[in-house]
């Protein structure tokens, strides 16, 4: 099936319905995707500190109320417990497993935070003319932990978790201006070129997510992640936190081009 001409709503009801489980690159063509944490209100205020010191990795597009599963902006009938293809929960910087819903695992102090995440500037990219090679080859995107600190904030610090894209040289400046326009979904790359620059011993081991072809004449471009949060989880360590899998979000109702300047 071709979700990418399908309309969030539906994918999200086919996600509740677990009859989606897997990455959701390329899914609902023209609209936002976001990441997700989740974590008890007493960790809320450093974390939401953190957000805001971190803008480039962690873009805020919602914050939920405490104990509330649903969300007022992002979407229609969005429940945070089940829309999303896939979950993580870390206990004490530990993952202990991945789940397809979290429902059991609610607790009334739990609150929502969704980060803008940059498959929602991968269709202004193939707009113009800039294939995306996860897309192609069918796969989640290439995700690496750096040597960037993090701002910290409160209990959260950290290192910068990045994406990558390989881009033809001709192409480079293009992609900066085009994901320069939407900095609410990271924006602009942090890094273009040697991985080794910014702590990637090999371009082909991805921290999170799958490695993809590098073709001649390619340059590798890295632009911050979302998935920056569970890189400080795992070294903050606090005692539960729930997020996304990598690479499976949450489909919102918003349209890209509302998340541009």
């Amino acid at each position: 099936m071709d979700y990418s001409k399908m309309k969030p709503y539906d994918v999200r009801n086919l996600i509740r319905k677990e009859e989606i489980v897997t990455p959701t690159a390329g899914m609902c063509e023209g609209y936002a995707q976001a990441n997700l944490v989740i974590l008890p209100k007493e960790l809320a205020y450093d974390f939401l500190l953190f957000t805001q010191r971190n803008p480039k990795s962690c873009p805020i597009l919602e914050v939920g109320d405490v104990g509330d599963k649903k969300l007022k902006y992002l979407g229609k009938d969005i429940d945070i417990t089940t829309d999303i293809p896939k979950y993580r929960v870390y206990e004490y910087g530990i993952l202990t497993g991945e789940y397809t819903n979290i429902k059991d695992m609610w607790r009334d102090d739990f609150v929502s935070f969704l980060i803008g995440c940059s498959f929602s500037f991968e269709s202004s990219l193939i707009d113009a003319g800039i294939a995306v090679r996860h897309i192609e080859e069918k796969c989640n995107v290439p995700m690496f932990i750096t040597n960037i600190d993090c701002t910290p904030a409160g209990i959260f610090n950290g290192k910068m978790v990045v994406s990558m894209r390989p881009i033809p040289y001709d192409q480079v400046v293009k992609s900066v201006l085009v994901t320069g326009e939407m900095p609410k979904v990271h924006g602009a790359p942090i890094h273009i070129g040697d991985p080794s620059v910014i702590g990637i011993k090999d371009i082909e081991k991805p921290d999170f997510g799958d490695a993809v072809t590098i073709k001649e004449g390619e340059v590798p471009v890295f632009w911050p992640c979302g998935v920056t949060p569970q890189s400080v989880v795992m070294n903050v360590k606090p005692k539960i936190v729930i997020t996304h899998s990598p690479g499976h979000m949450l489909i919102t109702d918003i349209k890209n081009v509302d998340l541009k300047y």
